[in-house]
């Protein structure tokens, strides 16, 4: 059989629409069957909605440690961006390939696929995984699914590399992110008589203000490895009201802390859940007992710091710059595997200054970069 490019796998792969509020399946049962014609079977572990999987491959003796090569297959929406062609199909112009998920993250999907074929022409002295998860651009969903069966496994891998666009550059630190939902349950009235009525926006209000404060407090505790260099709070999404002339019975509003690895954000969680409890909630029900503040979490994915090992090393060894270690202000799977026991570290074609915006883009010198990487890391672990 022809062995694909990079590039044509790239292709492929961007031309499958899986933004994260669509079925990746497709992409999913794509890369199965181009994994059975080099006869490497794979673990298609499909979640409970039945429209989204994970993929799970090994290549080599699994008895044994080995590396993972970890990627998320879905891509954000394009919807209310101007692209100057269709985001769906590859297009190349002066050294660039366009289309969404260029960058973040198929690029890093395609050469490990392309390097199927290396890695099963000779026998390799420790086991390469393959490990595609669905619903990482929406909270690190997929991936642990992925992990509870990596945890059953003989033996745990001794590495992992998550592929996001780092310019090739090794990461070895990222922030921890948990995103929440606050909504604020008031009681209507006509707003002549606003004194009858519980303001729901208004009570919105007040916790966004104390979220702002605690928002400063965060700000105290800094890392200068990280750009900003201290954890971050901010409210980002707020709905509310129905009409000017009725005191709004209902806002919601969605927030998110994003934490230095080693701070823990369940505390901050904690003390305002606990203040809208005590302070506000009671003030509400003297007019109405149906009166409620809930929160919900919409996700939560732990931070990475990345635990330096023997086989860590091995790795930034044969990476184009292994001295230029880096951390970055955006989240990724990372931190779990970590959590699970697996070090790791953050490493892929591309910038993030391109992920998420219209005209992505991936150079294809940073493709030639990431194959190259890849083939040494290859060579490196087959039986010589």
């Amino acid at each position: 059989m022809s062995k694909l490019s990079t590039r044509a796998l790239l292709a492929e792969l961007i031309a499958f629409n899986t933004v994260s509020s669509e079925s990746n399946l497709a992409l999913i049962n794509y890369v199965r069957d181009y994994l059975a014609e080099y006869g490497v079977s794979c673990q298609v572990l499909i979640d409970g909605s039945g429209q989204k999987a994970n993929l799970l491959a090994v290549i080599g003796p699994q008895e044994l440690p080995g590396i993972v090569l970890s990627g998320h297959t879905d891509v954000v929406a394009v919807e209310g961006q101007h692209w100057q062609s269709d985001p769906f199909i590859l297009r190349e112009a002066d050294g660039r390939l366009y289309g969404r998920g260029a960058a973040d993250m198929k690029s890093w999907l395609a050469a490990v696929l392309a390097l199927v074929p290396e890695l099963v022409a000779r026998p390799l002295r420790q086991p390469v995984w393959l490990a595609f998860s669905h619903d990482e651009e929406v909270g690190c969903k997929g991936v642990p699914g992925l992990l509870a069966h990596i945890d059953r496994l003989p033996v745990l891998p001794a590495v992992c590399i998550v592929g996001e666009p780092t310019e090739m550059r090794p990461v070895l630190g990222h922030k921890g992110k948990i995103a929440l939902r606050c909504a604020v349950t008031g009681y209507a009235s006509h707003s002549a008589y606003t004194p009858q009525g519980v303001n729901a926006i208004e009570y919105a209000v007040q916790i966004i203000q104390r979220l702002m404060t605690l928002a400063e407090r965060l700000q105290q505790e800094k890392n200068v490895a990280f750009d900003p260099p201290f954890s971050t709070l901010q409210t980002g999404v707020i709905r509310g009201g129905e009409a000017l002339n009725i005191v709004p019975a209902s806002c919601q509003f969605d927030f998110e802390i994003r934490t230095l690895p080693d701070v823990d954000a369940q505390p901050i969680v904690d003390e305002i859940t606990a203040w809208c409890e005590r302070e506000l909630v009671p003030q509400m029900q003297r007019i109405s007992p149906d009166c409620t503040i809930v929160f919900s979490p919409l996700s939560h994915y732990p931070g990475l710091q990345t635990q330096i090992t023997a086989a860590t090393d091995e790795v930034m060894a044969l990476l184009p710059s292994p001295a230029a270690l880096s951390t970055v202000a955006f989240g990724t799977e990372g931190g779990l595997f970590q959590q699970h026991g697996i070090p790791t570290l953050v490493c892929g074609p591309g910038s993030m200054a391109q992920g998420h915006k219209p005209d992505e883009f991936v150079s294809v010198q940073q493709l030639a970069e990431c194959d190259a990487f890849l083939l040494r890391l290859c060579h490196r672990l087959q039986i010589v």
